[in-house]
């Protein structure tokens, strides 16, 4: 019960805190020096979470797509001797530092969001590639007679029994992308995509403690969030199925 209801008044807060940051300037000001601002208003905290929110959202899809597409390509016959291959590119997000696929992609995509987005789909793609492959191929040998019983085709086997049995293995490996890409696309400010990291390293800059405080704790709290929804989905997915 705790475990349900901590995370409920964890997101009551951060809701009261984005809709009224003002409120909580006295709980930053001890961490401020010679009277700076004890909160950032530069820009709006809740337009910012929202946009950091959708970066993360639209690359954790693009990663997901691609890393279940190539899993379910490599897991077909035709497909089998491909594995190697697909392996070594899903690896490539986790081989290179987010911050170097930044330098690499500005000169060719420019300042914003499309250098982010480029980096954090390479680096979520392993997780969910390697998550989805483990569930499409470590199906109980009695499913898999059950289907030959029932004559069904490859293509109705994938969508009918492959899939819906390797979900909640999916569903984790989009847990872990989605929370490392929460925290990772804080770095995205430095190419002036629109994140939380604006609130951080405008708080490094100014060597203001509130600034940087607000901005670790709103990722953090987000990122437990997130964790908490996903864990949530593969229990009700596992209790479905009989997993539970």
């Amino acid at each position: 019960m705790t475990g349900r209801i901590l995370p409920v008044l964890a997101g009551l807060a951060l809701l009261a805190f984005l809709t009224a940051p003002t409120a909580f300037a006295p709980l930053f000001r001890p961490f401020t020096r010679n009277d700076a601002p004890a909160i950032y208003t530069q820009t709006s905290l809740l337009s910012l979470t929202l946009s950091h929110l959708a970066i993360v959202a639209l690359a954790v899809a693009a990663s997901t797509l691609v890393g279940v597409t190539l899993a379910i390509l490599v897991t077909r016959p035709a497909g089998r001797e491909f594995l190697p291959l697909a392996r070594t590119v899903t690896a490539v997000g986790q081989t290179f530092p987010p911050v170097a696929v930044l330098a690499l992609a500005v000169p060719v995509l420019g300042f914003g969001s499309g250098p982010t987005l480029v980096a954090l789909f390479l680096y979520g793609l392993l997780p969910v590639f390697e998550n989805a492959l483990a569930g499409l191929t470590c199906q109980p040998p009695p499913v898999a007679e059950a289907a030959r019983a029932m004559g069904l085709t490859p293509t109705q086997r994938l969508w009918q029994i492959d899939l819906p049995l390797a979900l909640p293995l999916l569903l984790a490996g989009m847990r872990l992308t989605a929370v490392i890409s929460l925290g990772t696309a804080t770095i995205g400010s430095t190419v002036a995509a629109r994140t939380l990291g604006e609130v951080i390293i405008a708080g490094l800059l100014s060597s203001n403690t509130a600034f940087v405080l607000q901005g670790g704790l709103v990722v953090g709290i987000l990122a437990v969030l997130i964790h908490h929804g996903f864990q949530a989905a593969e229990r009700r997915v596992r209790g479905r199925m009989g997993l539970a």
